[in-house]
């Protein structure tokens, strides 16, 4: 399982929301330049860059802070928020983005996401679904950064996207972003357990080592953990089993 570091942008700026509330934001003083040089240090090979203006207004509003990130080449960038059209793939794919994650418009506009799959392939694409009542049989997607509820199961919502060929998905269980309560292990292995051929990363709640080791043993692809890492709540020497380059 790889360990993908996560930084959430708001205003330019490193912050963190407390289960996807936007006024529960804490702000960090760490830069987002100095963080992607400090997580490949440690040996990550991939970052997870959210846009939450973007995620909330459909406007990738941190942008060119992205772009120079994408440029440093330094990790493999895989970017969402915001995205809602295929010109907005078609800028972060061509400046350096290696995959871009498609959030709402997987839901809102399900058709043309089906179409990016054709023209980028699914090693470029990463749908990510943000879910609520993740501990009952039927965990359902929220849209416009955890704002709206779609109706739609997190299970119907893969189902649909099967046939495009579907190999990558985010999965955040929005009760536990942020929250440092643990990752959502039933969620994961029940998502396993339907869709095995899926490369699942895990995402919310990570607190420490052992939230890794209990997610690796899942067979998750990859655990996301934004909170836990910019906090120092893992040691160093803790991450290099989930970090291929340490």
């Amino acid at each position: 399982m790889l360990l993908i570091p996560s930084i959430d942008l708001r205003g330019g700026r490193c912050v963190r929301l407390h289960q996807g509330d936007f006024d529960a934001e804490t702000t960090y003083e760490a830069s987002p330049g100095d963080l992607l040089e400090q997580y490949s240090a440690f040996g990550a090979r991939w970052l997870h860059i959210v846009d939450l203006d973007g995620a909330r207004d459909g406007v990738l509003a941190n942008r060119p802070l992205v772009l120079a990130l994408a440029a440093r080449r330094r990790l493999h960038l895989q970017v969402g928020g915001g995205v809602r059209s295929s010109a907005v793939v078609d800028d972060l794919l061509e400046n350096g983005v290696e995959r871009v994650v498609i959030g709402s418009a997987a839901i809102e506009r399900a058709v043309d996401v089906r179409d990016w799959f054709r023209r980028y392939g699914p090693e470029r694409l990463c749908l990510a679904f943000d879910v609520r009542d993740a501990d009952t049989d039927t965990p359902i997607v929220q849209t416009r950064g955890w704002l709206r509820g779609s109706g739609v199961s997190l299970w119907r919502a893969i189902e649909s996207f099967e046939p495009s060929g579907l190999v990558h998905v985010l999965c955040t269980d929005v009760a536990r972003d942020g929250a440092l309560a643990g990752p959502n292990l039933e969620l994961y292995a029940e998502a396993q357990r339907r869709f095995p051929h899926i490369r699942w990363q895990a995402s919310g709640g990570v607190r420490n080592a052992a939230d890794l080791a209990a997610l690796s043993q899942l067979g998750v692809s990859a655990a996301i953990s934004g909170k836990a890492l910019l906090e120092k709540r893992i040691d160093s020497s803790e991450l290099q089993p989930y970090f291929p380059a340490a």
